[in-house]
């Protein structure tokens, strides 16, 4: 099943996406006609693993992690698919990644690896912007735009062995598959919950595969995780 939020003249309606339309509990709206798929949840927070590909950190130059390395970014830096992302005056150097995504279904804390899949709602995509050459400043990674998310959220996949593609204007850019992950779905939740206690929505990304790149105005970013869907976006100038 595929979980939607649809932004409407007169708020969010959150439903089941069916074939164009999200259907909720008080009728069908129709995608386009009604409103428009925003983020598929409302995180209080959206945690952000980093180096969590081999195959990146030698493209990067980075060492190897021990455990899960992690970032937060503020929810005021999500937008949805479809949705601009506005290039920040202050970079030079605006970057794509395309990740996976789990989305927490209920409050909790200290989960055991094989307990994840029980408070885990389903998975969703998120390109994560970065401002590359803002290293060492805050606002690098948590800029408003900086993490779409959606387009929906899949309740029925096995997030292991997923195949993944990220595209910019069409041409191939990150080609890979979530088994090559060094810390799988299920770990990095779990250290995670040690640390946090997680609330209904909260988000967790697993990080880029290789291939991480540069974007300019005018390119569109669209990034596909096999069973779950694909997220585009336009990168804009900033107005």
């Amino acid at each position: 099943m595929r979980l939607a939020r649809l932004q409407t003249s007169e708020g969010v309606v959150e439903g089941r996406y069916e074939d164009g339309t999200v259907v909720a509990d008080d009728g069908e709206y129709v995608i386009g006609r009604d409103g428009e798929l925003t983020y598929p949840c409302s995180p209080s927070a959206l945690y952000c693993v980093g180096r969590n590909y081999a195959e990146t950190l030698d493209q990067m130059d980075y060492e190897r992690p021990e455990e899960p390395d992690f970032f937060i970014k503020p929810p005021a830096s999500l937008v949805g698919p479809e949705d601009p992302v506005r290039y920040p005056e202050w970079t030079d150097e605006l970057t794509y990644a395309g990740e996976l995504v789990a989305v927490i279904d209920e409050r909790c804390r200290d989960v055991a690896p094989e307990d994840v899949p029980e408070v885990v709602r389903g998975y969703t995509l998120m390109n994560d912007i970065d401002a590359l050459d803002q290293q060492g400043r805050t606002a690098r990674k948590a800029f408003d735009t900086s993490a779409p998310l959606g387009p929906w959220i899949e309740t029925d996949i096995d997030p292991t062995g997923l195949d993944i593609e990220t595209t910019v204007g069409g041409e191939p850019r990150q080609d890979a598959n979530t088994e090559l992950m060094l810390f799988d779905p299920y770990e990095t939740v779990s250290y995670l919950s040690r640390r946090f206690t997680f609330r209904p929505g909260d988000a967790i990304a697993f990080g880029s595969p290789a291939n991480p790149g540069t974007v300019e105005p005018g390119e569109t970013v669209e990034i596909t995780y096999e069973g779950v869907g694909t997220l585009r976006n336009e990168v804009v100038e900033a107005e």
